[in-house]
Parts: C-alpha cells; structure tokens; sequence
C-alpha cells in the first residue's frame, strides 16, 4: 500500500513539475512581450519649432553644431533629455541634442511609402486626392484606428496610418 502511494505521490508532482514549467513559460513570455508593447507605446514624438534649428552633438551651447534641421514640423522621437536639452533621432536616424524651445508638440509625419494615395474619406473606395512621395512632410489634424487625416501643402485627406512615421 505505501509503495502504490509513493508512487502515485511521485507521479502526481512529476506531472505538477510540468504544468508550473509551461505556465512559468507562458507567464514570462506574456511578460517579455507586455514590455515591449510599453516600450511601443512610450515613443514620445516631437516636431521642430523653426525652419532652421541647429543640432548639437551634446546638451549644452558650447558643444558644436552637428549638423542643422532646415524644416519646419520635421518630427523627431524623443530619446533622451538633460534639463533643459532633449536628445532626439529622425526618420532617418540622425541624431543629437536640441533645446527645448526649437520643439513643439504639434503632431507631424513623415510619409513613408512611395506614391501613398491620399483619399477623400477613410477608405480605399473613396476619390483619390493626391499621390505623395516618400519622404513627404504632413502635418495629422487626427487619426482613428487604421487612417489619420492630413494635410500637406494645398491637400488635405486621408492616409493610412501605416505609411506615416511620426506621431499618430
């Protein structure tokens, strides 16, 4: 009798031991990925101020100028900041340090995809308004789940939201 206990004992947590393995797995890879989503999400877009903003190679007035934005609204992601100093990166991966006042919030876009339609509503069956080029400049009025409306020059429409880099 003890031995069929013993055994039905040694059984049961060998099974156990398997269950907590896979829901230990499944647990951390819900986890894993949870944080990345976060990480995602925590991707802070700006736009530039002025037409011409300079970019320096540290957070202070006396580091060089690494090279200088001449764009208007350009959007650049937030990666670091030191008082009164944000380090940024482009669409293209360009970096450096900006003062705070060359930046805004206002939401912006690089389109990304050659020749994107620009639609009239937010579907693929409405009147095409224009063709835009990658690399184009658009400043989002909003967006919903799939499209964002903007404007570009004399256009305004609708994109998909996946061929906008910036703040959607």
């Amino acid at each position: 009798m003890q031995n069929v206990l013993k055994t039905k004992t040694v059984f049961i947590v060998k099974k156990n031991k398997k269950y907590l393995i896979i829901l230990t797995f499944i647990l951390v890879h819900f986890f894993i990925i949870n944080e990345l989503k976060a990480q995602q999400e925590e991707k802070i877009f700006l736009s530039l101020r002025n037409n011409e903003v300079n970019v320096r190679q540290g957070p202070d007035w006396n580091y060089p100028i690494k090279f200088v934005y001449k764009k208007k609204y350009l959007p650049v992601i937030l990666i670091d900041s030191y008082e009164i100093w944000r380090k940024v990166k482009d669409y293209e991966n360009n970096s450096g340090w900006i003062h705070v006042s060359k930046l805004s919030k206002r939401k912006t876009g690089i389109n990304i995809k050659n020749q994107s339609i620009l639609f009239i509503n937010t579907t693929e069956y409405s009147k095409h308004i224009a063709k835009l080029d990658k690399g184009r400049l658009i400043l989002i009025k909003k967006c919903n789940k799939k499209w964002c409306k903007i404007s570009t020059s004399k256009f305004v429409g609708w994109i998909k939201k996946e061929f906008i880099w910036g703040r959607t």
